[in-house]
């Protein structure tokens, strides 16, 4: 890649926002565990943030035309790997199957489309499994979820909402995967070929 190319990547603030999503996981991790008053409270605001920029960096690549295959790639891995992190801080700190369970369906989950996405996108069918209104509000609850379990110590009322929050988004976790395999099944169940290996 030259030059140029590599200064309009990192010139680009919708992927600077994104670069600065992934600098936020090791911050997350280590005021989460850091004994201070305040931590669990501030380990949430943090993560609040990445999430907003998560929100913020692709309104303003659609805004301002900015957006980039880089972007592209990156974005939804800042997102899958946020995430996962934060459920698997919150499972070692629960330390109970109630939130572990929906902590794996969830991770599951996303394993299971970005394997399918990748196939579909082998086969120029991606857009055939676009994201949906199932999976943004999907997104949300899980946001509003980690966000509630980060900022409130383990069996708090706050914690309690977090965990209801989180079984609601692995509901929409489950259903929002059937939709995206019910749309890639024909491609799925299909007998030609020369599918790639």
């Amino acid at each position: 890649m030259n030059k140029p190319a590599v200064r309009s990547i990192f010139l680009n603030l919708p992927n600077l926002l994104t670069l600065g999503r992934l600098a936020l996981i090791p911050v997350i991790v280590l005021i989460y565990y850091l004994p201070f008053e305040g931590n669990y409270l501030t380990a949430a605001a943090i993560f609040a943030l990445a999430g907003f920029t998560d929100w913020l960096d692709g309104f303003l690549a659609r805004r301002w035309n900015q957006m980039t295959p880089f972007g592209a790639f990156l974005d939804p891995v800042a997102d899958k790997v946020i995430v996962a992190v934060a459920l698997a801080m919150l499972v070692e700190a629960h330390h109970t199957v109630l939130l572990t369970a929906p902590a794996i369906v969830i991770i599951g989950r996303e394993i299971v489309i970005s394997a399918l996405r990748e196939w579909m996108a082998e086969m120029g069918k991606r857009a055939s499994i676009a994201v949906n209104f199932v999976g943004k509000v999907k997104t949300t609850c899980q946001m509003f979820a980690i966000i509630a379990l980060l900022a409130f110590p383990p069996d708090t009322q706050g914690a309690i909402l977090g965990m209801v929050l989180l079984y609601v988004a692995a509901v929409l976790t489950l259903w929002s995967m059937i939709v995206y395999l019910k749309a890639a099944w024909p491609e799925l169940t299909s007998d030609q070929n020369n599918r790639p290996s």
